[in-house]
């Protein structure tokens, strides 16, 4: 019997990839990547040059179905394997993202007449601009007494469906009128590919708080939001929800022609990029956290029961690995941070200098902030560039650095930068074990672990804790052909269960980071003002951070 291969395709927030995996081994075969054409869209809108708000970020949906004309005939091309041994498709995606479509499904920004509305555009995972109608959810949930706020960790995030729709109903009531469905990206997707639109369990769980025994919140919840919410669950986010690794159904002819697939393969449901990662370190068990790292962080923890814990983006029954509870936590800026100081805050001579040695930005940083011991710098920062998800969920804290001089380094401030992330994240651990969510060992995915051994000792001596690493680097686009194989089934070649493809298909390297003794000693001292700086201008005792933030925009 010949061999069998799977595509996964892992959208990310500024392109998207494919990966062609030999379902025997998990052996990444080909990869290509499509960059977005139209980038984030966070400052004007395409065509008009309309101004966007703060805090928005939008994208295109074309942009989704060029990385499908592009990246998928591009693995099938340089792996050279025959299409027919080809037997499924799958993709993850970051999330919340989401879109209003017509009732063909189509998204309302191609609409020539709705276009220069904002709200008729994807909505990207980080788009922070519906915290209003965030607080407004939390605030009313909390009087109520709903029991569905405690699974997310005491609050609902403005990146998520709810408040974003609600964001749409109060800013462009118009638009909300005109959508038949809000769809996250990733759905629609699979809905292009399959002409079936279908609900993920995934992103209706952690996003749009669904719960496979209770459904979504009450009629009467939605109400009590606003009158015109009351109908929203039965008709604008109506659907059959399905689990992870269902087959949704066949890839259309007019799609298998485009990528140069056959029809009728295998299309699994949509995911998460981080919750598609977790297999893909063949991660099946409780106690090993999965990082997915990138320009954010994404936390996910399997538990075999229903826990509460501070500042969790969710806990979901089936929502990473069917038969165990998923949670996920996260931080909303780690690679964003450390481009933004190399990008706009470095002095030019660094740049310089890494240039003369024909060596990149990063990897000069990285060179020279090694040389420092922990807490030599002198600095420390709150790592909170993008607002923090967990433990806070508060979008509106901005970034700090304390005790900088006049001869402090760029590469000091970039370590401390490195640092702060990590004691973020040892946050996020700590909330996790402190409730009964053990954490015993760290796996890490995505661009930063390949790029940066630097970070990764400071991240196992900052949680005193293992590392593995993914031997993959697209660990979610190889997630999402593990998925895709268990969609097409054992019969044709692909998997029965996720755990049985994790088992063959999976893959960490040998080399691991381990927490150095007196490193963790430091850390430890460390953290305990991190912790301090966090619950300070965080908890309340100081909200300078916002009144700057309200200052600023007063004066524009």
């Amino acid at each position: 019997m010949s061999k069998k291969y799977t595509i996964g395709v892992d959208y990310g927030t500024q392109s998207g990839r494919a990966v062609l995996v030999d379902l025997s081994n998990g052996r990444e075969v080909a990869d290509h990547v499509t960059p977005y054409p139209h980038h984030v869209i966070d400052e004007r809108l395409p065509g008009s040059g309309k101004k966007l708000e703060h805090d928005w970020a939008l994208q295109h949906p074309a942009d989704y179905i060029e990385v499908l004309r592009r990246s998928v005939p591009a693995v099938v091309q340089e792996s050279g394997v025959d299409p027919a041994d080809i037997i499924g498709i799958g993709i993850d995606f970051t999330a919340c993202t989401m879109l209003p479509v017509d009732e063909k499904g189509e998204p309302l920004c191609l609409k020539p007449e709705l276009q220069d509305d904002p709200h008729s555009w994807v909505k990207l995972w980080k788009h922070h601009a519906a915290q209003p109608e965030a607080d407004a959810i939390n605030r009313i949930a909390a009087e109520r007494g709903e029991a569905f706020l405690a699974r997310y960790g005491g609050k609902i995030s403005s990146e998520w469906m709810i408040a974003k729709v609600w964001q749409i109903l109060n800013e462009a009531p118009k638009i909300y009128d005109q959508a038949d469905q809000f769809l996250e990206a990733t759905d629609w997707v699979i809905s292009q590919m399959t002409g079936r639109i279908v609900r993920n369990s995934c992103t209706a769980g952690y996003k749009a708080i669904w719960h496979k025994q209770d459904g979504y919140p009450s009629k009467e919840f939605f109400k009590a939001l606003d009158p015109r919410l009351e109908n929203l669950t039965e008709t604008k986010l109506r659907g059959e929800v399905i689990p992870l690794g269902t087959n949704v159904g066949g890839l259309t002819e007019d799609m298998a022609a485009m990528m140069g697939l056959k029809p009728g393969i295998a299309v699994a449901a949509g995911n998460v990029d981080a919750h598609a990662a977790v297999p893909a370190v063949g991660v099946v068990t409780p106690g090993k956290l999965v990082m997915a790292m990138g320009t954010s962080i994404c936390h996910m923890l399997l538990g075999t029961e229903e826990k509460q814990v501070e500042g969790m983006c969710g806990v979901v029954e089936d929502g990473i690995i069917p038969g165990l509870y998923g949670y996920e936590a996260g931080q909303s800026a780690v690679g964003d941070i450390f481009e933004w100081y190399v990008e706009e805050a470095l002095p030019a001579y660094v740049k310089e200098a890494a240039d003369k040695e024909g060596i990149g930005v990063h990897a000069w940083l990285e060179r020279e902030a090694a040389q420092y011991k922990p807490g030599q710098t002198g600095l420390l920062a709150l790592d909170w560039w993008n607002g923090n998800r967990s433990v806070l969920v508060d979008t509106d804290l901005t970034g700090m650095i304390l005790g900088m001089t006049l001869l402090t380094k760029p590469q000091e401030i970039y370590r401390t930068l490195l640092e702060a992330t990590a004691f973020g994240t040892r946050k996020i651990v700590d909330a996790f074990h402190s409730s009964g969510v053990n954490v015993d060992v760290l796996y890490a995915c995505g661009g930063l672990p390949q790029k940066n051994k630097l970070l990764m000792q400071i991240y196992a001596d900052v949680t005193n804790r293992e590392i593995f690493v993914a031997d993959s680097k697209q660990t979610p686009a190889l997630g999402a052909a593990i998925f895709a194989a268990v969609a097409a089934d054992k019969e044709a070649g692909g998997y029965d269960t996720v755990i049985a493809a994790a088992e063959k298909m999976a893959r960490v390297k040998e080399e691991t980071f381990k927490p150095i003794p007196e490193n963790v000693e430091v850390y430890e001292r460390l953290y305990q003002e991190y912790n301090l700086l966090h619950d300070y201008f965080g908890r309340g005792a100081n909200d300078v951070m916002k009144r700057l933030k309200n200052i600023k925009k007063s004066v524009e």
